[in-house]
């Protein structure tokens, strides 16, 4: 790098700023300006202006009257001030060319403190804390409160096992439902917080699986029927059997095949009712899906069942269907999946957690079978968010039983 060059004029100012300012530093003039420190020292001492802070050096002269032996101690005395000085400078080198190596990958404040421990039966204690730039008091805290520190981990060590178990049963659980997970039916004093469980998880680079994108399976329906949005992005419910959703989902299956899936999901509990699988979209798919909702439930009549303005929702046969199952059709905008989001955050779920980041199942039968686990855990096992991490199908059991007993009293 070639070196800098200072005018002349530059030069006078920065010695002028520093003469002029009693309380200003070499160090605090040289950071301000953007230069080093001892090229400014050499401009100042260059325009005979004295250096605050700096003794004038002892003349070599010995004192008057000064004996050849009271000489001879002191010389003594200054060769050993000049070896103390050097080993002082040789140990700090010691300590900074062993601290270089440790800190190449950061200098945190913890570092520091382990730094000093490993060393402090090479250098001592004082005078690492000094080249380090830590407080004595701080480091021997630090040491004291090791066990601790011993035992955190330990803990933190048997939380990622019991985590790691959870995260084998269920590679797409998050913090939250591990969390949750871990806390059932254990006593509030042993219970863990969602925090430390994410925490532990980063450590031990435990992740639930992410959401692909999204692929769009609507096809707009070319009959024209005017269906009103009951909804209105309200996907709340007071009863269970009382508003569902539905939507169709691509499901791949390799070598450009496809099946595709039907749901029909109740707004109360979250809970899939009724699908229906096959390897086309036609009426057919979205009528069987319906109709199994309806087996399980035992009736769908009088229940709101919204959908988006794909053909086979607008088509007549599912009208037809709709009417004498007793079902009141409602369907977003078109073009608008936010209308339709339950139905379509439910189709994003699946497909993370069957797929689990890999681009589709290798043939029909085991997207078949995958898909029918899933929907068979998700409906008695999974926890959800939106029932209290409960499962569906406990929800509804634990909060409409309660409330049929209610009234029934």
């Amino acid at each position: 790098m070639a070196r800098k060059t200072y005018s002349a004029e530059f030069r006078r100012d920065a010695v002028e700023l520093y003469r002029t300012t009693p309380t200003a530093t070499v160090a605090g003039i040289a950071a301000d300006l953007g230069i080093m420190d001892t090229t400014l020292s050499g401009w100042i001492k260059a325009a005979g202006v004295p250096i605050r802070g700096q003794s004038r050096p002892r003349s070599s002269a010995p004192p008057p009257g000064e004996s050849p032996e009271q000489e001879l101690v002191r010389l003594r005395s200054k060769v050993r001030e000049l070896e103390d000085e050097k080993r002082k400078l040789s140990t700090e080198r010691e300590i900074l060319r062993a601290a270089a190596k440790y800190f190449g990958r950061g200098d945190e404040l913890v570092s520091r403190f382990q730094f000093v421990a490993e060393h402090q039966s090479t250098f001592e204690v004082k005078r690492l804390c000094q080249v380090v730039q830590i407080a004595r008091s701080s480091f021997y805290k630090w040491l004291g409160a090791a066990p601790t520190r011993a035992a955190r981990r330990a803990d933190d060590q048997a939380l990622a096992a019991r985590i790691a178990a959870v995260h084998a049963a269920d590679a797409a659980c998050g913090a939250p439902r591990i969390t949750v997970e871990l806390n059932d039916g254990v006593p509030a004093a042993e219970r863990v917080n969602h925090k430390r469980v994410a925490r532990v998880m980063r450590e031990h680079h435990i992740a639930g699986i992410r959401l692909r994108r999204r692929v769009r399976t609507t096809v707009p329906g070319p009959d024209g029927q005017k269906v009103p949005d009951l909804l209105e992005r309200d996907f709340t419910a007071d009863a269970p059997n009382t508003k569902y959703v539905g939507d169709i989902t691509y499901l791949p299956c390799g070598d450009k095949r496809f099946l595709y899936l039907a749901t029909v999901i109740d707004c109360y509990s979250r809970r899939l009712v009724g699908w229906s699988i096959a390897d086309h979209m036609r009426t057919d798919l979205v009528a069987d899906a319906l109709r199994a909702a309806a087996a399980e439930r035992g009736s769908l009549s009088g229940a709101i069942f919204h959908a988006d303005h794909g053909s086979v929702y607008t088509s007549k046969d599912y009208a037809t269907l709709c009417e004498r199952l007793g079902v009141i059709r409602s369907m977003g905008a078109v073009g608008s999946s936010a209308d339709n989001a339950m139905a379509e955050s439910f189709n994003a779920t699946l497909k993370r957690e069957t797929l689990a980041g890999a681009h589709g199942w290798p043939d029909p039968a085991t997207a078949r079978r995958s898909v029918f686990a899933w929907i068979t855990r998700y409906n008695t096992r999974r926890r959800h968010s939106w029932c209290g991490y409960l499962s569906p199908v406990t929800y509804e059991n634990a909060h409409h039983g309660a409330a049929r007993l209610a009234t029934a009293a």
